[in-house]
């Protein structure tokens, strides 16, 4: 499979008509590797419009969905950005080619091993890939100027959110609780120590 097509192929049929303006975004998604992030039995899916199961609740999340929640993330070259729920590592691989640096935080054990693995063959030496509970973010290096959680959540812990420096942005989607749906793209902005809710776009289309 010519996967360098295949990429060419998303940015300009799914990136770029989906109000992705961003040029470093859509540089790095020229650049980086998606199929990398999957098993050799599944690379051949790496740059289709769809979530791709990865096992144990985690997915290779759509390729326009990602794009527009970091997008949205306002995430600059001097950020310091926390990924929860890194699952294979793409969102923060993609992430560290914005950022200053960047924490991806997997549960503990062969999770978190795998997704170290991924990065390192990327070389993407400005992400650390960290293990804990997910529901707890990474408060060790807290605050961050930006978090993503992938993946669809019901509820974002406020210990989560109070991560955030004065300013920062948390995007994630909210599960919408529908069956095959799979919800809402949000952006919370933490000032003065509360967080405010802006729902950004139908993760489900």
């Amino acid at each position: 499979m010519d996967f360098a097509r295949a990429r060419l192929n998303m940015v300009e049929g799914q990136i770029r008509p989906n109000k992705v303006t961003d040029p470093r975004i859509v540089a790095a998604m020229l650049d980086l590797p998606r199929e990398l992030f999957l098993p050799a039995e599944r690379r051949a899916l790496a740059y289709l419009d769809e979530d791709i199961p990865l096992g144990g609740g985690r997915a290779l999340i759509e390729p326009m969905v990602l794009a527009r929640l970091v997008q949205a993330a306002g995430i600059t070259e001097t950020s310091r950005v926390l990924v929860i729920a890194a699952g294979a590592g793409y969102g923060a691989a993609l992430v560290g080619r914005l950022a200053g640096s960047v924490v991806a935080l997997e549960a503990p054990g062969e999770p978190v091993e795998r997704l170290r693995a991924a990065l390192a063959a990327v070389g993407a030496a400005n992400v650390r890939a960290v293990g804990g509970p997910v529901t707890e973010g990474w408060a060790a290096e807290a605050p961050y100027d930006a978090i993503l959680i992938e993946g669809a959540v019901e509820t974002i812990p406020e210990r989560i959110l109070g991560q955030l420096v004065e300013g920062g942005r948390l995007v994630t989607v909210e599960a919408s609780g529908r069956p095959g749906v799979l919800g809402v793209a949000v952006r919370h902005v933490r000032v003065a120590g509360t967080t405010t809710r802006v729902p950004l776009f139908d993760a489900g289309t």
